[in-house]
């Protein structure tokens, strides 16, 4: 696999993850959106087609679209750490892109959700605007961009993206076990999948990043684009989905080691 494989593969198919991923919860999340308050099904089942369709996107450099499934597959000797970088490197440029293009693609709603007069004045009774001191962790759209934890307990919230991270690289680790799935497109469409019952059965408390890229990629463009009354970024939270997903991934290849 050529370097220009690695590198279009991982940045365009992480770009269609982060694009269709971040669309759905900018669709349930802001105000003028025919999806507005769909619900948690609808998030689930659109990251999960997002998963597929940035896959299948990106099979020439093995669709890793993950720097957690990057390392699992070095760790467990599928992918030369040599090639490492690039992979890391291409997925987190894909998922500003990615950012980017849910941005353009919602600005008018954005505008709108941003400029509300409830929304204002909720944020900043007294002037119209962002109290940064009342409002230091999370900004109102946020959650569009990169997750958060519904309880803020720093050992739970790591451990939860462990937990969950390991579920989806062990799976991936272990489907060359099943004859041809690894080498199908129904391999791909497992993966899928397993990334909607992972959120489904533990996206609750974080939100499940499982994926470094996918949410420190938007969470810079959160901080970058010029969004009216965006509130903060919550980095203090950030290193959390980066950590546990790739904990995550080196506890699944060593359990793949030796359980397979």
């Amino acid at each position: 696999m050529s370097s220009s494989d690695i590198f279009t593969g991982e940045l365009i198919g992480t770009a269609v993850l982060i694009l269709l991923g971040g669309g759905v919860c900018a669709a349930v999340t802001l105000k003028r959106s025919k999806a507005q308050n769909a619900g948690w099904l609808a998030i689930t089942f659109g990251w999960g087609f997002a998963v597929l369709t940035g896959a299948y996107i990106g099979a020439k450099s093995g669709a890793h679209l993950n720097p957690a499934v990057t390392l699992g597959l070095a760790i467990d000797g599928a992918v030369k750490w040599s090639d490492v970088p690039l992979y890391i490197g291409s997925q987190m440029l894909g998922a500003m892109i990615g950012a980017g293009l849910v941005w353009l693609a919602y600005y008018g709603q954005f505008k709108a959700h941003l400029t509300d007069p409830e929304l204002v004045s909720t944020l900043n009774p007294a002037e119209g605007m962002v109290d940064q001191t009342a409002t230091p962790q999370a900004g109102p759209v946020l959650g569009i961009f990169s997750t958060g934890p519904e309880i803020r307990n720093v050992v739970q919230n790591l451990v939860t993206e462990i937990i969950a991270t390991a579920a989806l690289v062990l799976f991936i680790l272990t489907m060359g076990l099943t004859k041809g799935l690894a080498t199908s497109g129904t391999g791909t469409l497992m993966v899928a999948l397993v990334v909607v019952g992972i959120g489904l059965s533990l996206g609750g408390p974080t939100g499940y990043a499982i994926n470094p890229a996918r949410d420190l990629g938007p969470r810079i463009m959160h901080a970058l684009l010029p969004l009216p009354n965006k509130g903060g970024s919550d980095w203090g939270y950030s290193w959390i989905p980066v950590v546990g997903p790739l904990i995550g991934a080196a506890l699944a290849a060593g359990i793949h080691k030796i359980a397979f």
